[in-house]
């Protein structure tokens, strides 16, 4: 005989329910799959609409942390707006035969065409990075997937050995692109090596083959490089390279590396491009701490701004002590300064979302860098400055907009032509609290000189100058 449930237990019942939806509203899962854009200048959803690729590096992910601290991470992640978490599948620091948190490995025998699988939802290594790649797919993030660190291919760097042939290679990225084949994944080839011999390259585009097999093109293709080059260098004409990636590397200065952004932004066939790996927060700089000291949030902020004015269709943050995990207990690996459960917390991890509010308010898209908007000081080490103190600048393909970044409070001069007229608003936009404020209204066929709120060093901010025909939100805030 049926049961009837009574009015007032039923009552009582869709309260609770709507009390739950209030407090645990549903999960929204990651789109899949991206695409390259019709411009070929960024990433883009299946309607178009600009995907903005704001990464993290962890490398270590699914070899050094359990399913709570995954969660823990991820989490704090996508409250602070990024899209992409980098991680490796065969990690560097001994990801070959020191087990994961749960001490299993991922190939039998070391060797990549035979992964070590087992019946089962949680039985081997490969049941975790499931688990990551789902919890991260529920909170709306991408995985940036690495099937290998490089020293898997070419030993430099890390703990090896070098596994990997054409023929492994390219039945272990089969194996991959199936499994991952309905997944919010972004392969990333390479590991931080370069490419020294045809044997080498021969890996490369052997895993991308098998990746394409087994994803069915489903996923965008890059490849991560060595410190100070590009992706470019080896594989631009490679139809499987999507998208161009560099490593700007672990220097402050502008003229170092990060210059190679927007050299990779004129390159022909056109590719998106972005930085995957600048220098990290609290890491040393240019691997000399004892005489450089540590990166701070001001040294992130500025290659995140010099990428995107040069442009780049996204960025990419990265913290010294969450890439490898550190946590007591654990071999450190060129000293970091915190544990990662407390370096999540550092300033400039928040910053980053500040930016990609800032490109979203304005359309989303890669901008067109012109630092010609910046009228060079007679002395142009003070304007358009050097080193730490580079000025960058940029807009957008029809003029409707400009974005002028300075690293420091000295007046400078723009030349506001560019920019579609008859007037142009203009704001400051602070990066460091991600607010703007308007500074008044000016005649698009000037010269105008524009002084920063502070004149402090490190002290950073955007000037934001708009055609007032277009009618945009302040910076930072999407039209309702």
């Amino acid at each position: 005989m049926s049961r009837l449930i009574s009015p007032m237990r039923l009552a009582v019942l869709l309260t609770l329910a709507a009390f739950c939806a209030a407090v645990s509203p549903p999960l929204v899962r990651a789109e899949r799959p991206l695409r390259v854009s019709e411009n070929k200048r960024y990433l883009a959803r299946t309607d178009g609409s600009p995907f903005f690729y704001l990464g993290d590096t962890a490398w270590e992910l699914f070899h050094r942390t359990s399913r709570e601290d995954a969660d823990r991470y991820l989490a704090d992640r996508a409250a602070k707006g990024f899209t992409v978490i980098q991680a490796v599948a065969l990690a560097e620091l001994d990801g070959l035969n020191t087990p994961n948190a749960y001490g299993r490995r991922p190939l039998i025998e070391n060797d990549p065409a035979r992964p070590d699988v087992k019946d089962g939802p949680d039985n081997d290594y490969w049941d975790h990075v499931d688990y990551i790649v789902s919890k991260a797919e529920s909170l709306g993030l991408f995985v940036g997937l690495l099937p290998t660190w490089g020293d898997k291919w070419n030993k430099k760097w890390g703990v090896g050995p070098e596994i990997f042939t054409p023929e492994n290679a390219s039945a272990y990225g089969e194996w991959l692109g199936k499994r991952y084949r309905d997944k919010p994944i972004i392969w990333i080839l390479g590991g931080d090596r370069p490419i020294e011999n045809d044997a080498h390259r021969a890996i490369i585009e052997a895993m991308a083959r098998g990746l394409r097999r087994g994803d069915g093109g489903e996923h965008l293709i890059t490849f991560h490089p060595i410190g100070c080059r590009g992706s470019s260098e080896w594989f631009h004409q490679a139809e499987w390279l999507d998208f161009n990636m560099r490593q700007n590397g672990h220097g402050v200065n502008y003229q170092s590396c990060y210059a190679g952004t927007r050299a990779d932004y004129e390159r022909t066939p056109v590719k998106p491009v972005i930085d995957g790996e600048p220098v990290y927060e609290d890491h040393p700089i240019a691997f000399k701490a004892a005489e450089n000291g540590h990166s701070i949030a001001a040294d992130v902020r500025r290659a995140m701004y010099w990428d995107l004015l040069s442009g780049a269709c996204g960025h990419t943050y990265g913290h010294h002590s969450i890439w490898q995990m550190a946590a007591p207990g654990r071999d450190p690996v060129n000293g970091p300064l915190l544990p990662w459960y407390e370096a999540i917390n550092q300033p400039g991890a928040t910053h980053m979302q500040y930016g990609r509010r800032l490109i979203e308010s304005r359309g989303g898209g890669a901008l067109v860098p012109d630092d010609s908007l910046i009228v060079q000081h007679k002395v142009p080490t003070a304007v358009p400055g050097a080193g730490r103190l580079r000025m960058v600048a940029a807009r957008d393909d029809a003029g409707r907009f400009a974005l002028v970044y300075t690293p420091a409070g000295r007046p400078f001069r723009v030349q506001l032509a560019p920019i579609n007229g008859p007037r142009i608003a203009a704001w400051w936009y602070n990066p460091r609290k991600g607010d703007a404020v308007k500074i008044g209204e000016f005649s698009a066929d000037r010269e105008h000189v524009f002084t920063p709120p502070d004149n402090g060093e490190y002290l950073d901010w955007v000037l934001v100058l708009d055609s007032t025909a277009e009618g945009f939100p302040p910076p930072g805030q999407t039209a309702n």
